[in-house]
């Protein structure tokens, strides 16, 4: 399954309703990026949320 390796975010599940209160099933994807980090001395290759990438960046400067 497809989630951040930082914070853990992944799909949520919910419903769509309409004004007539009609429900169907939905899916929120999170904003998943693949990226080539340093890890325990390594290079790999993880996924990370876009939210998460932008808070790297911050406290790197």
């Amino acid at each position: 399954m497809a989630k951040c390796h930082f914070t853990g975010k992944h799909k949520q599940f919910g419903q769509s309703r309409s004004h007539a209160l009609n429900a169907s099933k939905r899916t929120w994807k999170p904003n998943l990026q693949r990226r080539h980090m340093l890890i325990d001395g390594r290079m790999q290759t993880v996924m990370v949320s876009a939210k998460h990438l932008r808070t790297m960046v911050k406290d790197t400067k």
